[in-house]
């Protein structure tokens, strides 16, 4: 293969007649050389790349939805329980020849554009009632006295625990934007972490939990100095069938919850949940890309999501296919309560439009700078014109 495409670029030069002879045929071969491993290293990392990127039968229904022409989980996780954060680790493997000679392929980090990317720090709500009553028998996910489940005690002290976790590594100053599932559960979990302290009267900011909310015997919580909050419907639990996962009214919310946003709801009723039909596992999947990509339309660069274990389950096991299985585990294994996870969604499709904002275009004062390898282009073009 490497004899034809060195031929071909050699073919194609014509040394300037002022050259000496011998001069003309190194600098020719050198340049030839050049532009073949160039040529073959492309080759090979976009047949690998096409490769990689054709769906698994068991993800073929969410091929509208596929990461590669979308949003791309590409960087995970900082698992807790509560130590120090691990560094991200690169999820998203491109694949590039380790040796011309054998053209072994082999796993290399990928690299993106800072300003495609997002930071997601993924929660799990703390326990709820629901988790309690259900590990006894599971049957009771069928009773209405589980409808919108509040955090237990113990739930609360998980919460208390993970706030300890995210002021003491910072975490807590880089939020820009709290998600929340509009469920009780969620909503406690999600002021109880990222909120202020206790809300104190006189203060012209509304709490974003009042005292006592939802069985707690809690305080209430401030939004002095927090991240907006913000309620959506697409990460809620699997809809359907278990009265745990139905929210009460928008309305009935709003006071208990002043401070959090629930514009983006449009139905005050709910009116996804359906008592006879629950939603299945490739629908909350699907369900779960576009709550991705429609993250694409914030601003914010790094957002908190409180949101629930089969949601994030069936979400994130649509990616990693590509990468080692240690890896694809580590996304893809089920939330334990009150856990958080980092991740990182890049944006291979062009969907974000927010500017680069700590690039800098160079060449200022403006000089010569032509790099050596558009050099050797340079000669083979100005060959070509002879």
């Amino acid at each position: 293969m490497v004899l034809p495409i060195f031929t071909y670029f050699r073919d194609r030069i014509k040394p300037s007649r002022q050259q000496a002879a011998g001069s003309r045929q190194r600098e020719r071969e050198s340049v030839c050389f050049s532009l073949t491993l160039k040529y073959i290293n492309n080759f090979f990392k976009m047949t690998v790349s096409i490769f990689y990127n054709i769906p698994s039968p068991s993800s073929s229904s969410l091929s509208s939805f596929s990461c590669s022409s979308s949003c791309f989980l590409s960087i995970a996780s900082s698992s807790i329980p509560f130590s120090n954060p691990k560094k991200p680790i690169q999820l998203s493997l491109s694949h590039t020849s380790a040796s011309l000679s054998d053209m072994d392929v082999i796993s290399s980090p990928g690299l993106y554009p800072l300003h495609r990317c997002k930071t997601l720090h993924l929660v799990r709500h703390a326990q709820g009632v629901h988790n309690v009553e259900g590990e006894k028998d599971h049957a009771a996910y069928l009773s209405e006295s589980l409808f919108d489940a509040h955090l237990t005690p113990l739930g609360w002290q998980q919460v208390d625990h993970l706030r300890k976790h995210v002021h003491e590594t910072g975490l807590s100053k880089k939020i820009e934007l709290v998600i929340v599932s509009p469920l009780l559960r969620t909503m406690q979990t999600a002021v109880g972490v990222f909120g202020s302290e206790g809300y104190k009267d006189g203060i012209d900011v509304p709490p974003l939990m009042v005292e006592n909310a939802g069985e707690s015997n809690r305080p209430a919580i401030s939004s002095l100095n927090c991240p907006p909050f913000v309620a959506v419907e697409l990460c809620r639990e699997h809809l359907g069938v278990h009265p745990c996962d139905r929210r009460k009214s928008i309305g009935e919310y709003r006071p208990v919850f002043p401070a959090i946003d629930f514009s983006l709801i449009a139905s005050d009723e709910d009116n996804l949940w359906e008592a006879n039909s629950r939603e299945k596992n490739e629908e909350v999947a699907v369900r779960g890309m576009k709550f991705l990509n429609w993250l694409w339309t914030r601003k914010e660069r790094e957002i908190a999501i409180v949101t629930h274990s089969g949601f994030l389950y069936h979400t994130l096991s649509v990616f990693g296919n590509d990468c080692h299985p240690s890896v694809k585990s580590e996304i893809c294994t089920h939330f334990a309560n009150c856990e958080l996870r980092s991740v990182v969604i890049v944006d291979r499709s062009m969907m974000g439009s927010d500017p680069a904002t700590t690039n800098y275009p160079g060449k200022i004062p403006s000089g010569l700078d032509l790099p050596s390898d558009v050099a050797d282009e340079k000669l083979l073009n100005d060959g070509e014109g002879k």
